[in-house]
């Protein structure tokens, strides 16, 4: 049989010599957030080896506790993952009152809990926006921009910060919430959901979206488990895990909420893992606001431990001694070691703090989730085109500050 035009073409192609060829994608890439670069080796537009570099952002967390007091900490945990940094604050809280055996106010805990569920509805909307922009959606971030103004103006009223919050404080929080606070968190529930449930009709059966996201960067559930998944991106890949409802802390044990499970790992079900979150965020808020009463909204009789209020240190010697002793010489946590765990928007965000009796860490060590996620991106890149680098890798949600804490 004599071969037709379009099989000699073929022919032709398949004897021309082909040499792979190795492209630098960040850490200056807009699609790497300027804090990741990805060496990838490509076979025309196949990509055959991917090595992830991560480090650019690097912060130094670890080493910055060791010189500051227990108390000072707080701030550097906001700049772990800053896009929900209450929820970083919760978790080193957990570990140092672990340590000092200190019980905290029911009122605190039920603040602690609304404070970071709006947290993490500000994270999820953020990873939704950067995976819908970074392919072309424009419209879409800006509906989730719009909804997460909703969450920033309510957390800058209850913290005075907008971003890097520093709200929670060894023993409880630092303050009680504003006057008609909790009606305007609930006030804005119809704002979120009604741009949750657009994008849900914009995207979840768009065909380019699917396209895009379906059977792309997929992880198996025994590679997920393998590999330490946790989180959004876990559960994305069939892992029945959250720290909320497995190892309930706070008064998360008395919420009734669901966990969104889905099993193809690919693209697609991280994005909709993270829509479903954010529904279930707002119902788990809903019930902490029924269900939350008056009281106090730090450790009670806990003076080595809780600043004293201003009053107190203007107007009283045993006040202004406490206060100086505290802001100086810091909590005097007593020697020994505690690990502290929490549900954290990419997944168990867990921090590992040692004492030795004094009023600074010897070591906090931080367990950031994106960072075991971050380290099988490479492995997810193999075998998609240069094009899938950009929605695969936005929907790890990788945040710099934590991944390089």
């Amino acid at each position: 049989m004599t071969p037709n035009s379009e099989q000699l073409a073929i022919q032709e192609r398949v004897a021309l010599p082909t040499e792979t060829m190795t492209i630098m994608m960040g850490p200056v890439h807009p699609a790497m957030h300027g804090t990741v670069r990805v060496v990838v080796t490509v076979d025309g537009e196949r990509i055959v080896h991917a090595d992830v570099q991560v480090g650019y952002l690097h912060r130094g967390f670890e080493k910055e506790c060791e010189g500051v007091t227990w108390g000072q900490v707080f701030p550097y945990t906001d700049r772990l993952n800053y896009v929900s940094p209450i929820l970083n604050n919760v978790g080193y809280a957990m570990a140092v009152e672990k340590l000092l055996g200190v019980e905290v106010p029911e009122r605190a805990e039920y603040i602690r809990v609304i404070s970071g569920e709006l947290s993490r509805v500000g994270d999820h909307l953020t990873c939704i926006a950067a995976i819908a922009m970074e392919m072309g959606a424009f419209s879409i971030f800006l509906y989730c921009v719009r909804a997460r103004d909703e969450v920033y103006d309510r957390l800058e009223e209850l913290t005075g910060a907008r971003v890097t919050h520093a709200y929670c404080r060894v023993g409880g929080v630092k303050d009680d919430t504003p006057d008609g606070w909790l009606e305007k968190v609930r006030a804005g529930f119809g704002e979120i959901t009604g741009v949750i449930d657009d994008i849900d009709g914009l995207l979840t059966k768009n065909r380019i979206f699917l396209d895009r996201t379906q059977g792309v960067g997929v992880v198996s559930t025994a590679d997920a488990i393998s590999s330490g998944f946790t989180g959004p991106v876990g559960r994305a890949s069939g892992i029945d895990y959250d720290v909320r409802k497995d190892h309930p802390y706070g008064v998360y044990d008395r919420i009734d909420f669901d966990v969104p499970v889905m099993d193809a790992g690919d693209t697609f079900c991280r994005y909709y893992v993270r829509m479903e979150e954010v529904r279930q965020s707002l119902r788990i808020i809903d019930q902490a606001i029924d269900q939350i009463e008056p009281g106090p909204v730090k450790a009670v009789g806990a003076h080595r431990v809780v600043l004293p209020s201003k009053n107190e240190t203007y107007n009283t010697i045993e006040g202004m001694i406490r206060h100086f002793k505290l802001t100086v010489d810091g909590i005097q946590v007593p020697e020994g070691e505690a690990y502290s765990y929490i549900e954290g928007g990419n997944g168990e965000l867990g921090f590992y703090c040692v004492a030795d009796g004094s009023g600074v860490p010897v070591k906090v060590r931080c367990r950031p989730p994106c960072f075991i996620v971050t380290g099988q991106l490479g492995n997810m890149l193999v075998g998609h085109t240069l094009a899938d680098v950009v929605p695969i890798f936005g929907s790890l949600n990788m945040i710099g500050g934590e991944c390089d804490r």
